[in-house]
């Protein structure tokens, strides 16, 4: 589908006061860039995992329940990315994309009906947005933390292979590192708070933030 990126715009940038900042710099990108945004859970979620413990749900009911926050989400989104084009259906958010909108992809219908992934709390957003990432043929897929990135006790991590993320803890949620394992797609974890990173990285192909991928530099981490 010719998608330049699929960003997913973590929850936790919902908490402090830079979210509007980096949805009014997606908008802007938007019309120059064909970009998919895929909405994290954020305090949402928190709410499904306080009734998890609670009522101990089944890990469908909690599936569908944390897929349902990220619709919630989504709307926030619609709201703060200047039009933008908010639907459940993927090829309808896609083809917003040739206009010089950004699509925003509510994902429960998708992934309840196609049931792509594990039902479990080891699967966040992370991994939902790599699934759409890759049903897209997107170039790149973005996520967009309060984070700089992954690290390790030296620091930054630059760059990282796929099957490295699997000795990594943290950062990303934890089966993320077996789906990229099979997927083999360039991602990115850069710092939401910092919007002119991500132009950056749309526009030059890199920016501060780790690279999950195919090593092109040489700069790969040991773990």
């Amino acid at each position: 589908m010719n998608l330049e990126a699929v960003l997913k715009v973590g929850g936790s940038l919902s908490r402090g006061k830079g979210l509007e900042t980096l949805c009014r710099e997606i908008g802007r990108l938007g019309e120059r860039h064909r970009l998919l945004v895929v909405p994290g859970g954020g305090d949402f979620a928190e709410r499904v995992r306080e009734a998890d413990r609670r009522f101990h749900l089944d890990e469908t009911a909690a599936h569908c329940m944390a897929l349902l926050a990220m619709d919630q989400y989504g709307y926030i989104l619609n709201q703060l990315i200047g039009g933008s084009w908010l639907t459940a259906d993927l090829a309808s958010a896609c083809d917003a994309t040739e206009s010089g909108k950004v699509g925003i992809l509510l994902p429960s219908a998708i992934i309840v009906r196609e049931n792509p992934l594990p039902h479990s709390w080891r699967v966040t957003s992370d991994s939902i947005a790599a699934w759409v990432s890759l049903r897209t043929s997107s170039d790149r897929l973005v996520l967009l933390k309060d984070v700089d990135g992954l690290f390790t006790a030296d620091g930054l991590i630059q760059e990282m292979m796929e099957e490295q993320l699997t000795q990594h803890a943290g950062g990303v949620d934890p089966y993320l590192s077996e789906f990229l394992a099979s997927a083999a797609m360039e991602t990115w974890v850069i710092n939401g708070l910092m919007p002119g990173r991500l132009a950056e990285l749309l526009e030059t192909g890199g920016t501060i933030g780790t690279r999950i991928g195919r090593v092109k530099t040489g700069m790969s981490v040991r773990l």
